[in-house]
């Protein structure tokens, strides 16, 4: 069943106008919505109800902020205003926050020290969200489409579906039957004493073991270049890590290749090339390897030519990127609760 997501992207519009249509343009990529309320006004009373009630609409709540809070609203700005609904309306807040590495002309940043410095007491509260940082569009692009992945996986909401795909009263009636026959046998596997669950935890760990322990050497092939250049080796769990966001939505080989090429590049001075910047070969092996794991799968495997696989992420791979985003979640608190 087709289900989409209404992402809200809060941002101030003079002085990122580039990067909002980036985003707009990634959401609709993935198959969702993206939301802005440009034809309105936050300043007027009207228009705030009309703003706040799209927020509390939406599954996901995207912020984009360099060094422009917006205009002012009362005591606050507007994208802290907007980024509060969404607090309040229970909306997962994501954000991306501009690095203090990336060049940014003075002409968009705030002129009031009052101003500049409640944007970044703002951008500090943001890091308390799922967030990445970006150095300019490119960048942008990829840690957006990163983050939205991620996030929908790890924190999955109700979306929508069109209604010609609702289930109809006795498809839903049948589900409930279902439902209460699965119970049912639950019931009954507990009475005997099978411990499914704790096969399922042996596997995951085991699974989440192989990938840490094997590395596999990748090269880069940079588009001023004229071989194959600094390789290293990078353990499987880097890659799963990478690559399980990425493959919520198909992609080929080359897709996969050009990502790996771009997020592991180990010289950022140089740009890796279109074609496969990473080897094809062992871009294949890598993704034969996670499917030797069930954790991907290929999607045209009776028809793919070497080089035109599709792959994509398994329902396992997903639980299995899940507990692992869980543990290093976990890992952090435990480290921020004992300094």
């Amino acid at each position: 069943m087709l289900k989409k997501h209404f992402v809200y992207i809060s941002s101030c519009q003079e002085d990122l106008k580039t990067e909002r249509r980036e985003l707009q343009r990634i959401i609709s990529e993935l198959g969702d919505v993206p939301v802005t309320m440009d034809a309105f006004d936050i300043s007027l009373e009207g228009d705030r109800r009309f703003i706040k009630k799209a927020i509390g609409e939406c599954d996901y709540f995207l912020n984009l902020t360099a060094y422009k809070g917006g205009e002012k609203v009362d005591k606050t700005f507007a994208l802290e205003l907007e980024y509060s609904w969404a607090q309040k309306a229970g909306v997962p807040v994501l954000a991306l926050i501009i690095s203090e590495k990336a060049r940014w002309k003075g002409s968009k940043k705030e002129k009031d020290p009052g101003a500049a410095k409640a944007v970044e007491t703002f951008k500090k509260k943001l890091q308390g969200h799922a967030h990445e940082t970006w150095i300019n569009l490119g960048d942008l692009r990829q840690k957006a489409h990163v983050l939205l992945s991620r996030e929908m996986i790890l924190s999955p909401r109700q979306g929508w579906v069109p209604s010609t795909e609702a289930a109809e009263p006795q498809v839903a009636n049948e589900l409930c039957r279902l439902i209460r026959e699965n119970e049912a046998l639950k019931g009954q596997v507990y009475a005997k004493g099978i411990d499914f669950s704790g096969k399922i935890r042996k596997q995951v760990k085991q699974a989440l073991k192989v990938l840490s322990v094997n590395h596999i050497s990748l090269s880069f092939y940079y588009a001023e270049g004229k071989n194959w250049e600094n390789p290293q080796a990078f353990r499987y769990i880097r890659l799963f890590r990478l690559l399980a966001p990425e493959l919520s939505t198909p992609k080929t080989a080359q897709d996969i290749s050009h990502f790996i090429g771009n997020i592991l590049n180990p010289d950022l001075e140089k740009v890796v090339r279109k074609d496969y910047p990473t080897p094809s070969n062992t871009i294949r092996k890598i993704m034969a390897d996670f499917s030797v794991l069930s954790l991907v799968s290929c999607i045209n495997k009776d028809e793919a030519k070497a080089g035109d696989e599709i792959w994509e992420i398994t329902e396992y791979g997903k639980e299995i990127y899940a507990i692992f985003r869980k543990r290093q979640f976990e890992k952090a608190l435990a480290k921020k609760s004992g300094s």
